[in-house]
């Protein structure tokens, strides 16, 4: 393999691998502030039991999701030393902005919450939790501006050959962003969500800390149907801004060649034939391209073949179609993943609700094995996001092939490869280690940790089971 490939292919797996804890911290630590936001307005120990419980969970997955982030700023010197010179005054803002403030924040303000349990008022440990909440989603506020510049690039000139800003406020502003941020937030939320509805899933099928994991099952659950509600909300509005701003990803994301006039149907499936630029055994749903791209029933949606003639007008001799394979069904992957959460969370309120949760073994097994759904969903979701970008790396101003370090060969990238993935490889080990010896460790749990309520969400009628 060449140096681009093996650049390419080392920074893909690092992300995604690294991208496993980012939106899990995210959301566990959101879930960790309700829990006890709820202990200290209702004054239950419980809550306090369960936000030190998955607190533990929490810190765990951040520590890790440290040492895994660590290493992608390095890449940009080491394997992206072109696109680094050329973007870095622009790039290299919001990324330090986010390891000097966010990162910041939220490293002082987990020491504080994890030692001040018996050291502060309930307020001010309270509030800890919640500034780490905050710094979380800053931190990713500020990765995805650095994203959202790539994506569609504002705020800068060319000077000397290099991208220069010249307005920060516009990156902070920049439409990109404003689709790309919520739609990231919400499918964290629903990550943390579907791990802890998961866990106590595990815990209940053995009638384990019943009280406990019930309660934890139900405040996740509730995350999780909003999480996923607004994840496809805002994933539609992403989508139609991308059909104004990235047209070709958009049309290889729905494998459409020619244009498709209108009214246009959206593809369910199809085999794509990337080389003759045809598709077979198409299954199309009449109309529902048009009002997923505008919002209504009517329009035109230009094709890959009509783009790649306006951007070669437009950029220059080249292919600028990007991997349609990939893009189309990394797409629907992250589509019917969105969906199939949303109705796991329908069917696990109904039956909280109707108080039948315990006897739905079929269900509980589900949603064991449910962990995997925002995770599939997301890392689709990113890989339809970038792939989709080829070949630009900042797109309509720097391609991929021109951004790679020319001084990296390939077996100096294949032996760090090897190594990455061995060192990755115990800490996905670790990780999970740590995680099955907390679960089987369990809540620290006292006659005082229970449940007094009518509410029908609350309980069960089950006690407490401690082992």
């Amino acid at each position: 393999m060449d140096v681009l490939s093996l650049a390419r292919f080392q920074y893909a797996a690092t992300t995604i691998f690294h991208f496993f804890f980012v939106p899990l911290s995210i959301g566990l630590v959101l879930i960790v502030s309700i829990m006890e936001t709820m202990y200290v307005v209702k004054k239950n120990e419980i809550y306090k039991k369960m936000a030190q419980f998955w607190g533990k969970l929490f810190l765990i997955n951040f520590a890790i999701g440290v040492v895994t982030g660590i290493l992608q700023e390095f890449q940009f010197g080491m394997n992206w030393s072109e696109y680094s010179r050329f973007m870095g005054d622009v790039f290299g803002a919001p990324l330090a902005i986010e390891a000097l403030l966010a990162f910041f924040m939220e490293s002082t303000f987990i020491g504080i919450w994890l030692f001040g349990w018996d050291r502060l008022s309930k307020g001010a440990h309270l509030a800890c939790i919640w500034l780490v909440t905050a710094g979380t989603s800053l931190s990713a506020l500020w990765i995805l501006t650095a994203n959202s510049f790539m994506q569609h690039p504002v705020g800068f000139h060319i000077h000397n050959g290099r991208a220069e800003m010249n307005d920060f406020f516009a990156l902070l502003t920049n439409p990109q962003l404003w689709v790309e941020f919520p739609h990231t937030i919400f499918g964290s939320f629903a990550t943390g969500a579907f791990v802890v509805t998961g866990i106590s899933a595990i815990a209940l099928l053995r009638k384990k800390n019943v009280t406990f994991y019930m309660e934890s099952f139900k405040i996740a659950l509730i995350i999780g149907l909003f999480s996923g509600v607004l994840l496809a909300f805002f994933g539609h509005f992403q989508a139609q801004y991308l059909v104004q701003t990235q047209p070709m990803k958009m049309a290889a994301s729905e494998g459409l060649w020619k244009d498709s006039g209108s009214p246009a149907a959206w593809t369910v499936t199809a085999k794509i034939d990337e080389k003759n630029h045809k598709n077979y055994g198409e299954i199309n749903i009449p109309y529902l391209l048009d009002y997923l791209s505008y919002g209504k029933f009517s329009g035109n949606v230009k094709g890959m073949d009509t783009l790649q003639k306006e951007y070669v007008q437009k950029y220059g001799k080249g292919n600028y179609i990007p991997p349609v394979l990939i893009t189309f069904w990394s797409f629907r992957v992250m589509s019917g993943m969105g969906g199939l959460l949303c109705i796991l969370s329908i069917i696990g309120m109904f039956l909280v609700w109707k108080k039948k949760l315990l006897d739905s073994k079929w269900f509980l097994r589900a949603m064991v094995a449910a962990i995997a759904i925002p995770y599939i969903g997301s890392t689709s979701g990113w890989l339809m996001t970038e792939i989709g970008r080829q070949p630009w790396t900042v797109f309509g101003f720097m391609q991929t092939a021109a951004s790679v370090s020319p001084n990296v060969s390939a077996g100096e990238l294949l032996f760090s490869i090897i190594a990455f993935i061995g060192m990755y490889s115990i800490l996905a080990v670790v990780m999970v280690y740590l995680f099955v010896r907390t679960y089987k460790e369990g809540p620290s749990l006292d006659n005082k940790a229970t449940v007094q309520s009518n509410d029908p969400f609350d309980g069960e009628g089950y006690h407490i089971v401690t082992e």
